[in-house]
């Protein structure tokens, strides 16, 4: 594929920034016992990795492909996006001292074949790892013809369940839902009222959350929100002196969630666990108006608030490269991840208390062949983002 000059410039800022970083070291999940995997029969039938194919693996795991094609749509709407991804995924490889693979991007968005077609592309190239589609339809398309003895990390979920070989990476609405229902759980709490804005990230976290929370004993209480003004607090009052509420799931954006925050303490629900997702970061930034977030917990991307093991400081980044900036840096630190997942690939799928930090979170891959992302639970602190520790 022909380089652009804008790629080229990219690629040089990621290479000077990445210089001196350290090696990232895999590490055990941090995650309780009773969370982490243990089916090893059924991880090693669902993977099939060539043992003659790549040199033995480090140490710590670290074993990357030696042929690397990366699927992702470079030009048309989503090339944006995907530019992110592809930076963070290259800061990630420059960052890495130890032996690397070729890497060849294919756009998946310049052919009429589309995923499928690069795919095939790719496999044909003699790539022995495949990372990506990014779009959904593209995901089932790959997952639906998967060539034995090419592992696929795909990076995003589909209708179709990652088949042998492959696994998927997301940072989608359910998985926030899901994290939310098990921090909940964890700390006892079972009758939880959930206000949510009811736009398609809000339901599908809220369903998400449902569901878990349900496998954990829990059930919710739904709060439809809409307008930036929201008036519930008749409706608080009511939730809060019935049948009683245990914590506050929140799947609002910053300025409704501002909005109904001094309406919870009103109804006298502030001292309950507030836990949001990652919507709240949206129209935030002003101290002075986010106090009224204060101690309200939500998942956010570890590069920002702790240092990443093989990242350069966020903020330095930030300055120089702007698919790392504002909005595009989830989709940066999600490239990171990617990068992280490719190298240590084998080692995580076939380990089942193995895990590595990266910028997103913990991350592992479940027998089945999803990745499992610990985020980094932060809060609001005098109208200041900071991190809560857990979350490696």
């Amino acid at each position: 594929m022909r380089r652009s000059s804008k790629w080229i410039f990219a690629t040089a800022l990621l290479a000077a920034f990445v210089a001196g970083c350290s090696t990232v070291q895999v590490t055990p999940s941090g995650v309780p016992s009773a969370e982490v995997p243990q089916d090893t029969s059924q991880r090693n039938a669902h993977w099939q990795f060539d043992a003659a194919s790549r040199p033995p693996a480090e140490r710590d795991g670290y074993r990357p492909p030696t042929k690397l094609a990366v699927l992702l749509p470079l030009s048309g709407e989503l090339a944006t996006a995907a530019a992110s991804v592809r930076d963070g995924l290259l800061a990630g490889y420059y960052g890495e001292h130890r032996r690397r693979p070729e890497i060849r991007f294919y756009d998946t968005a310049n052919s009429s074949g589309g995923a499928i077609a690069a795919y095939n592309k790719a496999v044909a190239d003699g790539a022995d790892q495949v990372l990506g589609p990014l779009g959904r339809d593209g995901v089932d398309a790959v997952f639906r013809s998967v060539q034995p003895g090419v592992p696929v990390l795909a990076l995003n979920h589909g209708v179709v369940a990652p088949p042998v070989n492959s696994a998927s990476f997301s940072l989608a609405p359910e998985d926030e839902g899901s994290s939310a229902a098990d921090y909940i759980a964890s700390i006892g709490a079972k009758r939880v009222l959930v206000l949510s804005a009811g736009d398609d990230h809000a339901r599908r976290s809220t369903e998400a959350f449902g569901r878990q929370l349900a496998t954990r004993g829990g059930e919710m209480q739904v709060l439809a929100v809409t307008g930036e003004r929201p008036d519930l607090l008749p409706l608080l009052q009511s939730a809060a002196t019935g049948p009683g509420v245990d914590a506050v799931f929140i799947a609002l954006r910053g300025n409704q969630a501002r909005a109904i925050a001094p309406q919870l303490a009103a109804a006298g629900l502030s001292a309950r666990p507030r836990v949001a997702t990652s919507q709240l970061l949206s129209g935030t930034g002003k101290a002075e108006e986010d106090r009224v977030l204060d101690g309200i917990k939500f998942p956010a991307e570890r590069w920002g608030l702790v240092q990443v093991n093989g990242l350069p400081n966020a903020a330095e980044t930030q300055k120089s490269l702007p698919s790392a900036r504002g909005p595009a840096a989830k989709l940066f630190a999600f490239g990171f991840d990617a990068w992280l997942l490719t190298a240590y690939l084998e080692h995580l799928a076939l380990t089942a208390d193995a895990s590595v930090p990266g910028a997103t979170g913990v991350l592992r891959i479940s027998p089945e062949g999803n990745v499992l992302r610990t985020p980094l639970w932060s809060t609001f602190s005098n109208g200041y983002v900071v991190s809560l520790g857990s979350g490696g």
